[in-house]
């Protein structure tokens, strides 16, 4: 599903303190993009603590090259890259069935909330790292770029 908005979430993140180059990666093949992935900095906070997090937004395939496998690819990466760099979870707001075949679980089953309204099956997080989300409750603090 797309609002043909992507693009410009993209511009925006990448100009903002919570871009992570190492974090945006493109598939491709010869000289075209076919697809690309976009984590970046989050906080998760509850009234005493503060915690670094990744936000996944967006994954983009294009059409014709949907169903094979790309997107999937680009998150398997990224989730490895996340780990390398010693990031503890990712936090993705997206469709219930596609994100739990990589692990994903609803955020609630971690303490962890959006600040908006959406159905708990589409607000997903997961653990980068065994218990990693152990002590980390609250609500989750996008960069304002997110919603401009």
């Amino acid at each position: 599903m797309s609002d043909h908005q992507e693009q410009f979430l993209v511009d925006r993140l990448r100009g903002s303190s919570g871009f992570v180059p190492e974090l945006s990666l493109v598939a491709e093949s010869g000289n075209q993009i076919l697809g690309h992935i976009l984590l970046s900095k989050i906080k998760i906070k509850d009234v005493h603590h503060s915690h670094e997090a990744l936000a996944l937004a967006p994954v983009s395939v294009l059409p014709e090259y949907q169903k094979k496998g790309i997107g999937g690819k680009l998150i398997v990466e990224a989730h490895q890259i996340a780990r390398e760099m010693d990031f503890k979870g990712i936090v993705v707001l997206g469709h219930s069935d596609y994100y739990p075949r990589f692990g994903y679980r609803q955020a609630c089953d971690f303490g962890i909330t959006l600040p908006f309204e959406v159905p708990d099956e589409n607000c997903m997080a997961i653990e980068l790292f065994p218990g990693a989300f152990q002590n980390v409750t609250g609500m989750v603090e996008y960069p304002k770029t997110f919603f401009e």
